[in-house]
């Protein structure tokens, strides 16, 4: 189904997938998960399958602390709105790069939604699909063979927030140059919702869709950002408000990987969250240095040539940010 065409010009490193309907963002009590193994990354043909596993073994021999740890993939939404006169449903492919779900606000009640349909996938899919140098022919191929530009990529779901501090103030992290992915860019608070943490007694290898809840998949989903944010920036769960999603971004440096951007807001003032960011946490070795805007720099931030130093997850979650909340278009 066609989607109608964004509103304004995107930056060629993001597109927007999916964006809230509500000005607020959406509750979890709002979001679904559907999971299925039709939402399955397909098996290339021999040789090429068999080259993702070979270049996974030839890292691991050189980098022995990797770990292939399971991720969630996204295989596409679906916005569940209740118009006055109709109900009507509208799904967006991963592959409509570019476009976004954007329904008129007057048009949704609360009983409207949005629905992920997702399975699983793993950080050695991810290397030999997303991050690899074959990526586009990847693409090219699974539009050519399944109708579908994404059947044979990885896709693991992300997630990142806009965090507001009590002074209306936003957090950017500088991400370390010691990372693997946009070293030295600034970034916003994410990472990845794990599958483990659905079934914690289960052992990694034997993770399957039959031992996992969606109603928990998406407890984790809210939850793991609340948890990066913890982590990264060393602010306690109690000071951190229920995340609201604003949509799904869409990363075009690593073949449009999508990521979940949220809206949080923290108890602290910026100069309290810098202080507990400078004692350093769990994940303290990923950023060097943490940096505010005002809500005025957060507006004008596309023009700025801050813009420039923002990773493609942050200028996804601006975006967002600017869509939903602050109605930009």
């Amino acid at each position: 189904m066609r989607i109608r065409e964004r509103e304004a010009p995107m930056d060629p490193e993001i597109s927007i997938l999916y964006c809230s309907p509500c000005p607020e963002g959406l509750p979890q009590r709002r979001v679904r998960a559907q999971l299925s193994p039709h939402y399955q990354r397909r098996c290339l043909p021999p040789p090429l399958e068999e080259q993702i596993l070979l270049e996974w073994e030839e890292r691991k021999s050189k980098q022995p602390w990797v770990f292939n740890g399971a991720k969630f993939r996204l295989h596409s939404v679906k916005a569940e709105l209740n118009q006055r006169r109709e109900k009507t449903n509208r799904e967006n492919r991963l592959g409509e790069i570019g476009d976004h779900i954007r329904p008129a606000e007057s048009d949704v009640d609360e009983q409207g939604g949005l629905t992920l349909h997702l399975a699983l996938t793993s950080y050695r899919d991810f290397l030999g699909t997303n991050w690899s140098g074959n990526a586009k022919a990847l693409q090219e191929r699974g539009g050519r063979e399944h109708g579908d530009p994404e059947a044979y990529l990885a896709q693991p779901l992300g997630v990142g927030a806009a965090l507001q501090c009590s002074d209306g103030r936003f957090v950017l992290l500088r991400r370390s140059n010691r990372v693997g992915e946009a070293p030295g860019l600034l970034d916003i608070p994410g990472g990845h919702p794990e599958p483990k943490a659905v079934a914690p007694n289960i052992p990694e290898e034997e993770l399957s869709l039959d031992v996992l809840k969606p109603e928990l998949v998406i407890t984790e989903l809210f939850s793991s950002i609340l948890a990066e944010i913890r982590d990264e920036v060393n602010l306690p769960l109690w000071s951190l408000s229920e995340p609201l999603l604003l949509g799904i971004a869409r990363n075009h440096t690593s073949a449009g990987r999508p990521s979940a951007e949220f809206y949080v807001r923290c108890s602290f003032s910026s100069e309290e969250v810098r202080e507990r960011y400078l004692q350093g946490g769990p994940e303290a070795s990923e950023s060097t240095d943490i940096i505010f805007i005002d809500r005025e720099e957060m507006l004008s931030l596309e023009k700025s040539e801050m813009w420039k130093e923002l990773c493609p997850s942050a200028k996804g979650c601006v975006k967002l940010y600017l869509l939903v909340r602050e109605q930009q278009s």
